[in-house]
């Protein structure tokens, strides 16, 4: 088979500032049977491995450092040999989960990642938290968006670190400038599209 996306739904926690709330999160899985890219692992390391079968992990992509997109991230990289990519200005949420360890890859805007063939490029989207990204695959068509798009409108704000002025900026200059189809694979919850998410923004 060519290069697909699956989506392994995990339950678990999220937690910050004090605060703990029950979480179902999305762990994306990008390639085809030979290699796959791990796209926020979060909660059920056995889950994940089960979907990854026996094929060769490229990396494991963090969104962002929130607990609940990061907190079985070395356990998964460990078992599958491979590295974790994380944007460096949310090395303070990750710490609150590893505080010992540290990503392998440091990531920024245009970084790119290719699996089975398909180029997934990084753009930097803060907002939800300093170093949240998205992922597009344009020859899929599709972004990853995190926490950074959901169906309905922006991720939350309002928590330590995120901005709601900077993620509407976020969204706006970045991601509502790709082609109306774009499918949109959200961190949390239900797809949806650019075309249905700039017509909620009144573009």
């Amino acid at each position: 088979m060519g290069v697909r996306v699956e989506r392994v739904v995990t339950s678990g926690t999220f937690a910050l500032d004090g605060g703990q709330w029950a979480v179902d999160n999305n762990v994306w899985l990008v390639g085809d049977d030979e290699e796959v890219l791990v796209i926020d692992a979060a909660h059920d390391q056995g889950a994940i491995l089960r979907a990854v079968g026996s094929r060769r992990v490229t990396a494991i992509v963090c969104t962002h450092g929130h607990n609940d997109h990061v907190n079985v991230a070395v356990e998964v990289a460990a078992a599958t040999e491979t590295e974790i990519a994380l944007h460096p200005a949310d090395l303070m949420l990750w710490a609150q989960e590893y505080d010992q360890l540290r990503p392998d890859i440091d990531i920024a805007d245009s970084t790119a990642f290719e699996v089975a063939g398909t180029r997934l490029e990084v753009m930097h989207t803060p907002g939800h938290s300093p170093g949240g990204v998205c992922l597009y695959a344009r020859e899929l068509g599709v972004l990853f968006s995190g926490d950074t798009l959901f169906q309905g409108g922006p991720g939350a704000t309002g928590r330590s670190f995120s901005d709601f002025d900077t993620i509407i900026s976020s969204i706006r200059g970045r991601l509502l400038r790709l082609p109306p189809e774009t499918v949109v694979h959200t961190g949390h919850g239900d797809d949806t599209t650019i075309g249905a998410e700039r017509a909620g923004f009144g573009r």
